[in-house]
């Protein structure tokens, strides 16, 4: 069972380093600042700033994505692509170092403790300092748009909704909560319900923000996650989510092109329709024909 689980990660994290080498091909790098301090190493979060951007005098919504990577892999260029388009669509937007969940603190859990605990506890500390330099930054500590790929998608998710798993070193006076969500296939899991910690069906509440949500008909991740997810948000007369669906495709199937930039102008549609962007994509569709299915 140890190596099958060892299998998986590897196969997990093998995915999304191809998929950096994909989506950051042409991608500038932002402006790297380190939103937390732990020994002799800092977390950093690199961040993407609209041209002729006035902080002092503007401010605009902002993003923060999470890499994915299977909890214990990636890196932060996973979404660079992303980050600097919205920048140029009038954004700030920000990716993300996390404490990723090695094996070996998977094998210090005691109980029922999942390894994933940690990253969560990162994002949080990530979104509080992104709202406690709201000012210096020029972004509406309001109308913050968070997400991620795969297991950022998941811990944007608990990040945002679960009061707990705070560092006790992050200033109170800011909370995780977010106005709206990208997600790129997160990875929900039946096996979360062991620890609460990291159990999105538990923290779920109907006053869940509206979001875009990308996935390839053939993930398992979305039958085994997302569509228990979505039978409760049902339940609770949730309505605020956009479901997309890639027919034929599987997991991480939006690091690949033409789904890089088709995901992309249906994720600008949908933070235009929230009042956060104005005017129209400027990608172009691509003329390969393949589309994306909304699902109820």
């Amino acid at each position: 069972m140890k190596k099958l689980y060892s299998i998986i990660i590897f196969l997990l994290t093998l995915n999304s380093l191809d998929a950096e080498q994909v989506n950051t091909a042409d991608a500038p790098e932002g402006k790297v600042h380190v939103y937390k301090k732990t020994g002799n190493s800092g977390r950093e979060i690199e961040i993407f700033f609209p041209k002729n951007h006035a902080p002092a005098t503007k401010a605009v919504p902002g993003i923060i994505m999470f890499h994915g990577g299977g909890w214990g892999g990636g890196h932060r260029k996973q979404f660079r692509s992303l980050c600097h388009y919205f920048s140029t669509r009038g954004l700030v937007a920000a990716t993300v170092t996390y404490q990723l969940a090695t094996k070996a603190g998977a094998n210090k859990a005691k109980g029922t403790k999942s390894r994933k605990r940690v990253c969560i506890t990162d994002a949080k500390s990530a979104i509080r300092w992104y709202k406690q330099n709201a000012d210096k930054l020029g972004i509406d500590p309001r109308k913050i748009i968070a997400g991620g790929g795969s297991a950022g998608g998941h811990i944007s998710l608990l990040a945002t909704t679960n009061p707990g798993l705070n560092d006790p070193e992050d200033p109170k006076e800011y909370d995780a909560t977010v106005a709206a969500y990208l997600l790129f296939n997160p990875a929900l899991s039946a096996g979360d319900a062991k620890d609460p910690e990291v159990d999105f069906l538990q923290h779920l509440k109907a006053d869940f923000q509206p979001a875009i949500v990308f996935f390839g008909s053939e993930d398992n991740w979305m039958k085994k996650g997302w569509v228990p997810a979505t039978a409760k948000m049902k339940s609770l007369g949730i309505k605020s989510k956009d479901l997309r669906i890639a027919e034929g495709m599987g997991h991480g199937f939006f690091n690949r092109q033409p789904w890089a930039d088709i995901t992309l102008i249906a994720a600008d549609k949908f933070l235009n329709s929230l009042g956060y962007l104005k005017g129209d994509p400027t990608l172009v569709m691509p003329k390969s024909g393949e589309k994306l299915v909304r699902k109820p």
